[in-house]
């Protein structure tokens, strides 16, 4: 052993702290957490009740992805340039039921405005489910963003026309009309069946009717 060198015995010193057992000879010293690690670790667990009631527990609007869904419906308002001022028409509605990434506008809709009463999936609450196939105030597919904009059962569903863009109103129409036939567990089939939704039109029938109605 070099001179530099000292036993392990030696280099221990008598005044540090150790634990009061021993393992084969093994010793441990006392080395605590920090008295600040401590506390923020039990503040921790006392906030996450909170956190967890205030984001996660129901409320609309306050999860992370509820917010998410509302700074998307905003963001969208900039898209709209894209497509101009929709009409709230079967074609319109129908063809935008069949637009994936359209849809998902409307899904982000329907969540910053309309899951306190149809449920965050449109399995009903205070409102219908629009899963099933049961219907109390539609008959044709354009009778839903009729129904949005105008509101029904003497103001039990309130008009949105003051409250959404004329697009976010198509959107959300499709939106809705894509729920039809998932049939989830929630408020029990109101209503009476309807005819199946139409299909869309070719692609060039519905810009030619979009330049017609941008030409009037």
């Amino acid at each position: 052993m070099s001179s530099h060198q000292r036993p392990a015995d030696e280099m221990a010193s008598d005044d540090v702290p150790k634990m009061d057992h021993s393992y084969d000879g093994i010793e441990e010293y006392d080395n605590p957490l920090p008295g600040w690690w401590k506390w923020l670790f039990i503040g921790s667990i006392v906030f996450s009740p909170f956190y967890w009631m205030f984001y996660h527990g129901g409320a609309a609007g306050r999860s992370v992805e509820d917010q998410y869904g509302i700074a998307l419906a905003a963001n969208t308002r900039l898209q709209f340039a894209e497509i101009g001022d929709l009409s709230p028409d079967a074609d319109t509605i129908v063809t935008y039921l069949h637009k994936a990434s359209w849809v998902k506008v409307g899904e982000s809709v329907f969540k910053a405005n309309c899951i306190s009463c149809h449920g965050r999936e449109g399995e009903g609450k205070v409102g219908p489910n629009l899963t099933d196939q049961m219907f109390k105030n539609v008959v044709k597919i354009e009778d839903i963003a009729r129904i949005i904009n105008e509101g029904a059962g003497g103001g039990a569903m309130p008009k949105w026309s003051n409250r959404l863009h004329p697009n976010e109103v198509v959107l959300v129409s499709a939106y809705v009309a894509s729920l039809r036939g998932k049939e989830l567990e929630g408020r029990i089939p109101e209503g009476k069946a309807i005819p199946p939704w139409p299909e869309p039109k070719p692609e060039a029938d519905v810009e030619a009717k979009a330049e017609a109605d941008q030409g009037k």
